[in-house]
């Protein structure tokens, strides 16, 4: 199904701006009630308030996970999809869908969490007038089109395809089969919604409530939100420590000194500087581990000199180009992995990550690359601009690969990097298709499962589909995935869909994005999940 325009960029600018530390700390007092310690871990401010369906960033997405439990779960070892809130999802067809809810579950101010807190969510996310950014993943359900009309004022305040049919069930009709569809709703837009979000907005803007295995204690914008295990929570997830101080950073060299010197206990915005010493720094306290996320090349298919046949030659020599492991090892310092297809290891093959699908063109070839580029002509206009946001940690990475085709060109300028002030700037000339040559481009997921790294960023007028590549073919075989009754069946033909991207390639798969995390000498069990976000809950100190 579609998906808005999703933490990828949110990501990038999160990771990449300039991040001083507010010099704010926690208590670290042990908690009465559960006799551990508060856990001091690395925060940035959230883009946006702390709704479900109007937060697609880590920072805010870091919070929502904790304080809420939706209707599915990500094992955070396997990403495996399993029922949380959820008694069972079922359908008969794959497009009319029944949820049955687990009893006995409330958010943390004591009232229920019931079909009506789902549906009345789903309901408010989706209408255009709310404004939420996330409206598009409620796009799948009959009757969205006519709360978020393309064009217009909404016919209708509710979708058609909710039903509430009692306590703790309702139904979902889906505009078309989609057999996957129960796997995706472990997203945070899909959260339910307590009463006082409705009745009293402001309240809960100001102190957001939820259903999950914490809830907020106190939260000073810009400085620290102070989070507690919620004495409500009925889900098996409960956390082994005394609760989570996030602090606010805007320097990631300010929070890694404060973890060297003990003053933080997890760190997961590791600046690049500290890759090379970081296991001597912290005596091996660190993680490197595969991420959700997929950093790429794309190029401006609406520019007429990049959508021809020997266009797609030269897209396939530029990316044979590009020496990936060299890069990866040199620039990041194996922070990163090279990519062989378009989603993520993580994925697992359960999930439809399949190792090599890319094949050639995903492959370090100079001499066959230099052939493919002469074949279809030579770049267009002579050369080849990576243009990227300047206040990002960009221009090492894309000189790289300039570079590495440079060499393979034999001409020193053949491929040059193109700053772009800030990453607004940068965004707001791929939006408005200013863009005339390639732009680095990156995806994180929203939920484990292959349909996420293809469906929104590459079906004819996708919201995230930036390259505005459209294949009618390509089209047809991500809808025929959706419809198989089957998983393993619908994966299979999600991958026979991407081997046609990988033939003509309206983005170049670089690397999978590792995630990173450091932390101190009194904090044990600290994990990663897939979106590279720490297993909070699972945090101890010593």
């Amino acid at each position: 199904m579609p998906a808005p325009a999703r933490a990828s960029w949110a990501l990038i600018a999160a990771l990449s701006a300039a991040l001083v530390a507010t010099g704010c700390s926690s208590d670290g007092k042990r908690s009465g009630t559960h006799g551990d310690a508060i856990v001091r871990a690395w925060w940035g401010d959230p883009q946006n308030t702390l709704e479900p369906a109007n937060t697609n960033e880590v920072n805010g997405g870091a919070v929502l996970n904790m304080i809420f439990t939706g209707l599915v779960t990500y094992d955070p070892k396997t990403s495996k999809a399993s029922n949380a809130m959820a008694e069972s999802i079922s359908s008969q067809d794959q497009q009319n869908w029944t949820v049955k809810l687990k009893t006995g579950w409330t958010f943390s101010d004591g009232t229920p969490v019931n079909a009506n807190s789902y549906v009345d969510a789903w309901n408010y996310d989706a209408l255009v007038t709310n404004k939420q950014i996330n409206a598009g993943f409620f796009q799948s359900i009959a009757g969205y089109d006519d709360v978020a009309p393309a064009t217009g004022a909404p016919t209708a305040r509710t979708m058609s395809g909710l039903k509430v049919v009692d306590d703790t069930t309702f139904t979902v009709a889906l505009s078309q089969k989609f057999s996957l569809w129960p796997q995706t709703l472990g997203y945070s837009a899909y959260y339910p919604l307590p009463k006082s979000f409705f009745s009293d907005h402001a309240a809960y803007l100001n102190k957001p409530i939820g259903n999950g295995p914490y809830l907020i204690s106190s939260w000073t914008r810009s400085k620290t939100m102070r989070l507690r295990p919620s004495p409500s929570y009925a889900g098996t997830n409960k956390p082994k420590n005394g609760g989570i101080d996030l602090k606010v950073y805007t320097d990631t060299n300010a929070a890694y000194v404060d973890l060297q010197a003990g003053n933080l206990d997890v760190d997961n915005g590791i600046p690049n500087a500290a890759l090379k010493t970081i296991q001597a720094d912290l005596d091996g306290r660190f993680l490197n581990e595969p991420a959700g996320i997929i950093q790429s090349v794309t190029f401006p298919l609406y520019q007429p000199q990049w959508n021809t046949d020997r266009a797609r030659l030269v897209r396939q020599g530029i990316s044979m180009a590009i020496d990936r492991p060299a890069i990866t090892k040199i620039v990041f310092t194996g922070t990163r992995t090279p990519a062989t297809d378009f989603t993520s290891p993580v994925l697992g093959e359960a999930g439809g990550f399949k190792a090599g699908l890319c094949g050639d063109a995903c492959t370090y070839d100079p001499a066959k690359a230099k052939q493919l580029i002469e074949r279809g002509g030579g770049i267009p206009g002579g050369r080849l601009t990576i243009s990227y946001n300047a206040d990002g940690p960009n221009k090492e990475w894309v000189d790289a690969v300039c570079n590495s085709i440079n060499n393979t060109m034999g001409n020193t300028s053949s491929c040059i990097g193109e700053p772009i002030g800030t990453f607004a700037d940068f965004r707001n000339q791929i939006a408005t298709m200013q863009t005339t040559g390639a732009f680095q481009s990156a995806w994180q997921m929203d939920y484990p499962l292959i349909q996420d790294f293809l469906q929104p960023v590459y079906t004819t007028g996708a919201s995230s589909n930036n390259s505005h590549y459209s294949n009618a073919q390509f089209d047809s075989m991500v809808s025929q995935a959706n419809a198989q009754p089957e998983a393993s069946r619908s994966i299979t033909d999600f991958q026979d869909a991407e081997k046609l991207l990988a033939t003509d390639l309206p983005a170049i798969p670089l690397w999978y994005q590792n995630g990173t995390a450091g932390w101190s000498s009194r904090t044990s069990n600290v994990a990663l999940d897939p979106f590279s976000v720490p297993v909070y809950t699972d945090i101890t100190i010593k």
